[in-house]
C-alpha cells in the first residue's frame, strides 16, 4: 500500500509541475433561455475535454483554458445546444457573447461518463444508460436515493425491518449483483444488502447514471446485473461564494408531531467557496425518522426509528490540463429498536445499531494533450456497525445486556485504487486500458478470524468506429484474487449501430464475474430473527449476459420531441450466491451456490417533450427462472420462467411565468410470483400481491433565493403486502406480510440558495 500512495503522489506533482507550465487564459460568458431568463445548471464542455462546467445561479460561468483555438459546446436539459468556436489568448479574459438555448429537451444529448471512454453525448455511448439528474431529484423533493430509485423500471426495492435496512433489485437480481459507485469508487456494505444507497447524501448528488446489463469488464465484481454510479456536484464557475439550506418536514402515515420526533425531519446546510480555479464545499444533513408503529403496539414500532447525521467535505482544483479533487463524507446513523415490557419483570429490552462510515476519496486527471489523459482514483473506507444491546427497566433506567451477543461490532475496511489511460489515435479508433486493485479486511466478534481478501485487475477496451453508422467496442479484464483462483480472463462486446439518423440499436454480450464477499465467507449472523453461518466452501459466481436496445426519436423539433426505447435482456447465472438450509445443520442457514439461475425481460420507455409538458410512461415485463422446472420427473411439468410486469408514468407541468411546477409520478408493480417447496417433495406456486405507488409534488419559486416543496407521497395508502408463500421457518424465509412503505405521507419543504455573484 505504501508504494501505491508514493506513487499517487508522484504523479500527482509531476502533473501540477507540467500543468504549472501551461499557458492559459480565461473565458467567460453568460447562458439566457429563450425568453431571456438566466439558464442555471447549464453544461459547457471543452470539446475532448473529459470534464466541463455548470453556469451559476444567474447563468455566468468562468473557467481557465489551454491557450489557442477551442469549441465549446453549451447545453441543459430541456434546451438546445449550441457549439461556439473560441480563441483563448494566454493571460487574457476571453468574453464569449451572450447564448439563449431555445427550448428543445435533451434526453438523448445529456452527457454521461459512466463505463464511457470520455465525457460523451448519451446518443453516442455504445451503453444504454438512464440518467436521473438533480433537477429531477429536488422536483420530487426527496430525501434519500431509495426515493427516487424506486420510481425507475426494473427496480424494485425490499425492507429488513428487523435490521432497518433495504435492499434493491436491479432487472430481476439481487444487490449483491448491483455494483453501486459513487464518482466510480465502489461504495462498502456488510451484508448482502446495499444499505450504502441510504447514506449518501442526495443533497450533494448532481446526477444518477444507471447502466444495465454486467460491467465486469470496467468495473469488477458484483457487477453482473448493472452500475448505479451516483456522481457528485463538484463544478468550479469562477470565483463565488454560495450558501444552500434544505428543511422538509413529513409525516409517515398519520403520524407527526415537530416536538416528539414522530415522522420524518430533514435540515441541511451547505457552503461552496470558489476562488479562481480553486473550490471548497462543505455539507451536513441531519435526517431524523421517528418510526411507524403500525399493528405493533406499547413501545414497538414497526418501522424502527432512524437518527442520521451525513458529513461531506471537499476540495478540488482544476488546471488547463490537470485538476485535482480531494472529498470526504461521513456517516453516523442510529436505527432503533424498541421492544415491549416483559409484563412480570416491566423491564423491556432495546438495541441500538450504530453504524459509521468514513470514506475518503483522491481523484486526479491529466490531459497530456487532444489524445492522451491519465486518470487516477485512490479511496479509503472505514465502515463498522456495532449493536448495542440495553435493559430499560420501570424508572427508564437503562443498563447494558448480559446476553451473549448482545454487544457487537463488525469492521470492514477497502482501500481501492483505480488508474486508466485514454489514447486518441484518431477519430475512428481510441484506446482505454487500466489497472484496479482492492484490499478488503475485515474483523469483529462474528468474524471468523480476521480474513482479507485482495484483488488485482487489468483491463483494455479498445473502441472502433467506422464512420458515423457503426461504433464497436470490445473488452478484456484479467483479473487475480488472493482466495479464488479467477478466470484468466473476463470478456465482453459493445456496439452501436445507427441504423438511421433517427433510429439507433445498441447490443452487448458481458461475461460477468463475482468472487464471495467477506460477509459470504467468514461473517455469521445470529439474531432473534436472522440465523445466518458464513460458508468457506463457496464458489465464485460468474454469468453470460446478452442485451439489446432499440432507441428512436420520432419526432426532434423545437418545440415538440418525442422518442422510445425498447429493450430486451438475457442473462444465465452459474454458482449464484443465495441463502438456503445449511446441510451440516437444518436449523440454522448458511450462503450456498444455486447450480443455475436465469433472468429475461422486456423493457419500453417512450417520453414526450412539448412546451411546458414533460411525461413519460414505461413498462417492463421481467421473467425469473424456476430451479423446479428442471426435475420434472419430481415437481412434475411446470413453467421455466415465473414473470412479473411494471408500468410506470410521470409528468411535469411548468409554469413559467410564476415559477411554479406540478409532478405526477405513478407506477404500478405487478404481483411477485415464485414456486417453491417447504419439503423438497412438493412444489406450489406462492405470490406477493401487485401494488400502486403514487407521488404529487407541487414546487413554487419565490424570488431568486426561495424554493417552495410540497406534496403527498404513497397516494394509495400502501403499506404490507399479502403473500401467500407458506415458507415460514428460515433466516430469510419469504412467508408472512411483505413491508412496503408507512402509508400516505404529507411533506412541506423549503430550499434556500444565496449566491454572492
Amino acid at each position: 500500500m505504501k508504494h501505491i500512495f508514493t506513487i499517487v503522489c508522484i504523479l500527482i506533482c509531476f502533473s501540477r509541475m507540467a500543468s504549472a507550465q501551461t499557458a492559459s487564459g480565461l473565458v467567460e460568458g453568460k447562458v439566457f433561455s429563450k425568453d431571456g431568463k438566466p439558464l442555471p445548471g447549464a453544461h459547457i464542455l471543452i470539446k475532448g475535454a473529459s470534464s466541463g462546467f455548470v453556469t451559476a445561479e444567474q447563468g455566468q460561468y468562468s473557467f481557465s483554458a489551454p491557450a489557442g483555438n477551442h469549441t465549446l459546446v453549451i447545453s441543459t436539459l430541456g434546451n438546445n445546444k449550441t457549439e461556439i468556436e473560441t480563441t483563448v489568448i494566454a493571460g487574457e479574459t476571453t468574453v464569449i457573447p451572450d447564448v439563449q438555448l431555445a427550448e428543445l429537451p435533451l434526453s438523448l444529448d445529456e452527457v454521461v461518463v459512466t463505463g464511457q471512454f470520455e465525457a460523451q453525448s448519451l446518443k453516442n455511448s455504445v451503453y444504454q444508460v438512464r440518467i436521473i439528474d438533480s433537477e429531477r431529484i429536488r422536483l420530487r423533493g426527496a430525501t434519500n436515493v431509495q426515493t427516487i430509485l424506486n420510481t425507475e423500471l426494473g427496480i424494485r426495492f425490499s425492507n429488513d425491518l428487523t435490521l432497518g435496512t433495504s435492499d434493491i433489485q436491479l432487472m430481476g437480481m439481487s444487490g449483491q449483483n448491483v455494483k453501486i459507485l459513487q464518482d466510480g469508487i465502489p461504495m462498502v456494505d456488510r451484508g448482502s444488502t446495499r444499505e450504502s444507497l441510504g447514506q449518501i447524501d442526495i443533497n450533494t448528488i448532481e446526477r444518477i447514471e444507471i447502466v444495465e446489463g454486467p460491467m465486469s469488464v470496467m468495473y469488477g465484481t458484483d457487477a453482473l446485473a448493472g452500475v448505479i454510479n451516483i456522481i457528485t456536484k463538484k463544478s468550479i464557475n469562477g470565483s463565488n461564494l454560495t450558501v444552500t439550506a434544505r428543511f422538509q418536514e413529513e409525516s409517515a402515515g398519520e403520524e407527526y408531531d415537530v416536538f416528539t420526533k414522530e415522522g420524518t425531519h430533514n435540515q441541511s446546510v451547505g457552503l461552496t467557496w470558489q476562488i479562481k480555479n480553486l473550490q471548497l464545499s462543505g455539507n451536513v444533513t441531519r435526517n431524523n425518522f421517528g418510526g411507524w408503529q403500525g399493528s405493533s403496539t406499547e413501545r414497538a414500532k414497526d418501522w424502527m426509528p432512524k437518527e442520521q447525521m451525513l458529513y461531506t467535505a471537499s476540495a478540488r482544483h482544476q488546471g488547463n490540463k490537470w485538476n485535482v479533487w480531494y472529498r470526504f463524507n461521513g456517516t453516523d446513523e442510529t436505527i432503533r429498536y424498541l421492544g415491549n415490557r416483559n409484563a412480570i419483570t416491566k423491564i423491556a429490552a432495546d438495541k441500538d445499531y450504530n453504524t459509521f462510515r468514513w470514506f475518503h476519496q483522491l481523484q486526479s486527471e491529466y490531459r497530456v494533450n487532444e489524445k492522451l489523459n491519465f486518470n487516477g482514483a485512490l479511496s479509503y473506507t472505514d465502515y463498522s456497525r456495532k449493536t448495542l444491546s440495553t435493559n430499560v427497566d420501570a424508572n427508564n433506567r437503562r443498563t447494558l445486556s448480559l446476553e451473549p451477543g448482545s454487544q457487537d461490532k463488525s469492521v470492514f475496511t477497502t482501500t481501492f485504487f483505480r488508474g486508466t489511460a485514454f489514447y486518441k489515435v484518431n477519430s475512428n479508433f481510441s484506446f482505454l486500458a487500466g489497472v484496479d486493485f482492492s484490499d478488503n479486511n475485515s474483523s469483529g466478534a462474528r468474524i471468523k478470524g480476521s480474513p482479507s481478501i485482495t484483488e488485482y485487475a487489468l483491463f483494455v477496451a479498445p473502441e472502433l468506429r467506422f464512420g458515423q453508422i457503426f461504433k464497436l467496442s470490445p473488452g478484456l479484464r484479467f483479473l487475480k484474487n488472493s482466495v479464488y483462483d479467477a478466470p484468466p480472463v473476463i470478456p465482453s462486446v459493445n456496439g452501436k449501430l445507427a441504423i438511421s439518423k433517427t433510429l439507433d440499436f445498441r447490443f452487448g454480450y458481458a461475461r460477468g464475474f463475482r468472487s464471495p464477499a467477506l460477509r459470504e465467507l467468514y461473517f455469521d449472523f445470529h439474531d432473534a430473527s436472522h440465523s445466518i453461518n458464513g460458508n468457506l466452501n463457496l464458489k465464485a459466481e460468474y454469468s453470460n449476459s446478452f442485451n439489446s436496445f432499440f432507441v428512436w426519436q420520432s419526432v426532434s423539433k423545437p418545440d415538440l420531441r418525442v422518442s422510445s426505447t425498447l429493450g430486451g435482456f438475457y442473462n444465465i447465472f452459474h454458482n449464484l450466491i443465495d441463502t438456503g438450509v445449511d446441510p451440516s445443520n437444518t436449523s440454522e442457514t448458511t450462503y450456498l451456490n444455486i447450480h443455475l439461475f436465469k433472468t429475461q425481460g422486456l423493457t419500453l420507455d417512450n417520453r414526450i417533450f412539448w412546451k411546458n409538458i414533460q411525461a413519460s410512461v414505461g413498462g417492463s415485463y421481467i421473467g425469473r427462472y424456476n430451479q423446479f422446472s428442471d426435475a420434472p420427473e419430481e415437481f412434475g411439468q411446470l413453467p421455466q420462467f415465473v414473470w412479473s410486469s411494471e408500468i410506470n408514468t410521470n409528468l411535469l407541468y411548468s409554469f413559467k411565468k410564476i415559477g411554479a411546477t406540478v409532478n405526477l409520478f405513478y407506477k404500478y408493480s405487478g404481483k411477485r410470483p415464485i414456486y417453491e417447496s417447504t419439503d423438497q417433495v412438493n412444489v406450489h406456486l406462492a405470490e406477493t400481491a401487485g401494488f400502486h405507488m403514487a407521488d404529487l409534488t407541487l414546487t413554487k419559486r419565490f424570488g431568486k433565493l426561495l424554493n417552495v416543496i410540497g406534496g403527498i407521497k404513497n397516494l394509495f395508502d400502501v403499506t404490507t403486502l399479502s403473500n401467500t408463500s407458506t415458507d415460514t421457518s428460515g433466516a430469510h424465509s419469504t412467508g408472512g406480510a411483505v413491508p412496503m412503505s408507512y402509508g400516505r405521507s404529507y411533506f412541506l419543504g423549503l430550499n434556500i440558495q444565496w449566491s454572492k455573484n
